[in-house]
């Protein structure tokens, strides 16, 4: 019997519920599924669709905003 290390999994990058990723946009969750309605994402943001039509945002996505607003200020 052969025994295998367990695989390194990559995390997911979705895991925030349109509530919990609008609060950390400090806005209401309707702010952002009208703009993912209209646009197809929120601010370059783009999330994964479930079956069950729940919404899944990257958890990374405010740290790229940060960090593309710090690069336009200089």
């Amino acid at each position: 019997m052969t025994i295998h290390p367990p695989q390194q999994c990559s995390p997911d990058p979705y895991r925030l519920t349109t509530e919990e990723f609008a609060a950390s946009f400090l806005v209401q969750p309707q702010s952002v599924r009208k703009r993912h309605c209209t646009t197809g994402s929120h601010h370059g943001a783009r999330p994964l669709r479930h079956p069950n039509k729940r919404l899944l945002w990257p958890d990374d996505a405010i740290a790229a905003l940060v960090n593309d607003k710090q690069k336009e200020g200089k």
